[in-house]
């Protein structure tokens, strides 16, 4: 089989010889990034070892343990003459969410992965979580913490509030098998209305530990806001995304005068 040849894009600027983490961790994380977003490709040949110590200026040793590392993880098949080979698994599937046609967007991720409740307590809502239910801070909510998966493997670290009422009305292990916003609809608080705000974030250590990700490693976060029809506020989300994971599509079109511009 040939294998294709690949851009490195690798250079020593992507270690932090003063952060506490090992060399060859700093360059098997790296080097995972690169195989799971599709940089190095299936079946493609991994630079050598002699190669990557000369772009990453570290010994020959130190690559070597992070392509080991990468083997045992099976992202990689190393073999004797030919190199070091991108398995054909390697590369992980994305999530892709959409503005256009958002709640229909979030029914469908729920549907295609799958989710591990980590906490769930009731609790008096904080002033920046009353702010944005539109309750008085205080006021009793239901906070879920759950992680979710693709394939076995986590992609999403979710906070959620929920008032007390419509929470009691949706069952613990429903939320493992079922996509929220339909159980919101069967407790007859109908999502209608979201508002979100996105940003890129720093990965905290308890986050980062959940995805499996380094501490510091930057994550998508997203801040949404349900509501019914009445305008109520049904459920206030904290999400954060693996950004080789998951991916947030908009299209914009002008539509009228020069000033005018629709979302599609």
């Amino acid at each position: 089989m040939d294998h294709p040849t690949i851009e490195t894009g690798l250079s020593s600027d992507q270690l932090d010889h003063s952060a506490p983490t090992p060399l060859y961790h700093q360059i098997y994380l790296v080097l995972r990034e690169k195989i799971r977003s599709g940089a190095f490709p299936a079946n493609s040949i991994m630079p050598g070892e002699q190669e990557l110590a000369k772009l990453f200026d570290v010994s020959r040793i130190t690559v070597k343990r992070a392509l080991n590392e990468l083997a045992a993880h099976d992202l990689v098949t190393r073999h004797r003459g030919r190199g070091t080979v991108v398995t054909a698994s390697a590369a992980l599937p994305q999530v892709h969410g959409s503005f256009d046609n958002l709640i229909e967007s979030l029914k469908t991720m729920g549907l295609e992965t799958q989710v591990e409740i980590l906490e769930m307590t009731d609790q008096p809502a904080a002033s920046n979580v009353a702010a944005l239910l539109d309750i008085e801070p205080g006021t009793k909510v239901q906070r879920a913490v759950r992680l979710r998966k693709l394939t076995g493997e986590p992609f999403s670290y979710l906070v959620q509030y929920m008032p007390t009422d419509i929470a009691a009305m949706i069952p613990r292990d429903a939320m493992k098998t079922v996509p929220i916003l339909l159980l919101l609809e069967q407790a007859g608080a109908t999502p209608y209305e979201a508002e979100q705000w996105i940003t890129a974030v720093a990965a905290e250590p308890h986050i980062a530990a959940a995805l499996g990700m380094s501490p510091g490693a930057p994550l998508l976060r997203v801040e949404r806001v349900m509501r019914d029809k009445t305008g109520r506020a049904i459920q206030l989300i904290h999400a954060h995304y693996r950004p080789d994971r998951f991916k947030y599509h908009m299209r914009s079109s002008r539509k009228g005068g020069a000033s005018a511009w629709k979302s599609e």
